[in-house]
């Protein structure tokens, strides 16, 4: 069986008479990018390959914890007690993703990325490392300690953030969707209003395609349901304003001693998740905001989740893990109105 989704309000703007889809990809953050476009027959695109990557490079540079030499970078190995004036993205994100830990209780928090570190999710240190040891209880009890008695602030005359000291932030939870957002800014700001962006999963579609379809998507399914085992039924997005984006604890996760540690870290326990979420897919206007909140709503698990995305009114969907191995789900009222029913 297969559902669709549709989005609340739908353009009149055609494409391009006569357009054509055009085809542009690449590597950045670790993970593949791509975008498909409709251009006119004798538009000239040649600069969109450089100019989709050189936005993204833009990115890396301003927050990737993985450049010891990104503003991120440098902002994590910055003395105490300092205050650091941020690029104007850079602090918009992190001004972002710091609403977002405070809206859900502290679940996601862009400022724990030494628990993530800690956990081995991070730039060194790594799980997949022979030498690799999970954290003992003192050291995330230490991490968890300093956390709380010293957050970052935020100073938003003059986009400044300070640094408390030794706080490590991570963005990996809300850049990639940024990036989205950004290179569909970008297109438009190049003429290019109907296009489809993905990086590493995360996708926004805007306008349609030449033949007057939206940019249709199917949300992930579960990855590591074995075979024969109850699935939800396959939902359809059309992708016409919209962005989506996935977060599961089948993605990135090693086994030790017969137990999965996830690469989601619930800062409020210093701990992988361990509840019975499977995934959580977040339809909204911005790539940024599905990133972020289907992060925290992972972390929140089925129950709390739902109620905080009822909330917000987000359109959330989670796949739950049942005893049994088989999976259902739990829709939540603002992607129910979504459904063509």
């Amino acid at each position: 069986m297969r559902r669709v989704l549709l989005p609340h309000a739908i353009s009149d703007d055609p494409a391009p008479a006569g357009g054509e889809i055009r085809d542009y990809a690449g590597r950045s953050m670790g993970t593949s990018w791509s975008v498909r476009l409709v251009a006119a027959p004798d538009a000239a695109c040649a600069h969109l390959q450089d100019g989709l990557q050189q936005q993204l490079d833009a990115v890396v540079a301003e927050m990737s914890h993985w450049e010891t030499e990104s503003d991120l970078g440098r902002f994590n190995r910055a003395p105490a007690d300092s205050w650091h004036t941020l690029p104007p993205a850079f602090f918009d994100v992190l001004a972002y993703a710091m609403d977002v830990a405070r809206a859900s209780g502290g679940a996601y928090d862009p400022t724990a990325g030494s628990l993530v570190n800690l956990w081995g999710f991070g730039p060194w240190g790594r799980f997949d490392q022979p030498d690799f040891v999970p954290p003992s209880p003192e050291e995330i009890g230490i991490a968890r300690a300093q956390l709380a008695a010293r957050p970052v602030l935020l100073q938003r005359d003059g986009r400044k953030a300070w640094q408390p000291g030794g706080v490590q932030l991570d963005l990996s939870a809300v850049a990639k969707g940024y990036s989205v957002d950004r290179l569909s800014y970008y297109l438009k700001t190049q003429g290019y209003a109907h296009h489809l962006v993905e990086v590493g999963g995360e996708l926004r579609g805007a306008g349609v395609k030449p033949d007057g379809q939206p940019w249709w998507v199917m949300l992930e399914q579960v990855a590591d349901a074995a075979p024969g085992v109850a699935t939800p039924a396959e939902l359809v997005l059309a992708l016409h304003g919209l962005a989506v984006a996935t977060s599961g604890d089948y993605r990135r996760y090693f086994e030790l001693d017969g137990q999965r540690y996830p690469h989601t870290i619930d800062p409020r326990s210093g701990m992988p998740i361990a509840n019975d979420l499977a995934s959580v897919t977040v339809v909204h206007a911005q790539c940024m905001a599905a990133d972020a909140w289907s992060t925290a709503l992972t972390v929140l698990g089925s129950r709390d989740g739902l109620q905080l995305a009822e909330l917000q009114g987000l359109a959330a969907r989670f796949v739950v893990r049942q005893p049994d191995g088989s999976f259902t789900e739990h829709l939540s009222t603002h992607l129910r109105t979504m459904l063509d029913v």
